[in-house]
Parts: C-alpha cells; structure tokens; sequence
C-alpha cells in the first residue's frame, strides 16, 4: 500500500505488528457504524478524544465507540478538577488530525493518554489509522510500546 498515514510510517518505522482496515468505500461516519461495517465488536473499537483542563494542559482518551467520555472520572484521573472537549476547529493545528480522523499515534505533539481499561481484555483493539476511511489493529500492548497510555475506567456507567 502505497497510501500510509503517518501512523502507520510510525508503526513501521518501530517495527510494530498492526493490520490496515479500510472503510473508505462505504458512508460509515460515527464510530458504531465504523465497527458495523468492519463486521467488529464496537467494544473493541476505539475513539480518540482530545481534551482541554483547567490548566490549559491537553488529554487524550481512548474509549469505546459505544460509550462516552465521563468528563468527571477523566478529569480526576489526570489530575484535572475540570476537563472539557476541545472544540473541533482546535483539532487539527493541535494534532495534525481532523475530526473523524483523529489517531492517539503520530499527533504533532505527545500528550498524556488514558485508554479505557476494557482495552487490556481484547487481544487487538482497533482505533483510527490518521485519516477518515482507516483503522489499524493492533494489541493493546504493542500500543503501549509506541506511546506511553494509562488505563482507566474513563466512561459514563
């Protein structure tokens, strides 16, 4: 494949096992559909969410597409009393990544990231490979060998 995303360079570059999953000819949009199309568990497929703290410090969290981000447990967890979403027009000159497309791997910057702690029981999850139409899959493991991640109960009950 000619056409990698930065994600995959970074994968390569480290020698890191992944597969490439593309849904680029189909009209999936949300996560759910993302993992119905990809015929996968939606629990196993991630989201990556970029917040914003009180301090002005950048999160990353990693959760489920079947579930959402709660704000409260994500906040105590890296130490914030308040976190927020960033707004979607700060996504790309912070990350480099458009919304949709966003990938925890190969952001202009590395900030502190926490994956749901339901990621360690799957032996590969998937999440965005840097660009709309594309997942890579990987184990939570070899994840952890290209960026450092907490795991943490992040979401709403």
């Amino acid at each position: 494949m000619d056409d990698k995303t930065n994600v995959m360079r970074a994968l390569d570059k480290k020698k890191i096992k992944y597969t490439f999953h593309s849904y680029a000819d189909t009209d999936a949009v949300g996560g759910i559909e993302v993992a119905e199309v990809l015929g996968e568990n939606p629990d196993k497929v991630f989201k990556t969410l970029v917040t914003v703290g009180k301090t002005g410090n950048h999160y990353v969290f990693m959760v489920p597409v079947n579930r959402e981000l709660d704000l409260k447990k994500a906040a105590k967890c890296v130490g914030e009393k308040k976190i927020e979403m960033i707004k979607s027009k700060e996504l790309l000159p912070l990350t480099g990544y458009i919304h949709g497309g966003c990938s925890p791997i190969g952001m202009k910057k590395q900030f502190k990231t926490v994956i749901h702690q339901t990621a360690d029981s799957f032996d590969t999850i998937m999440f965005s490979g840097g660009k709309i139409g594309c997942q890579v899959e990987m184990a939570p493991d070899d994840l952890r060998k290209i960026i450092r991640i907490d795991s943490a109960d992040i979401t709403e009950e």
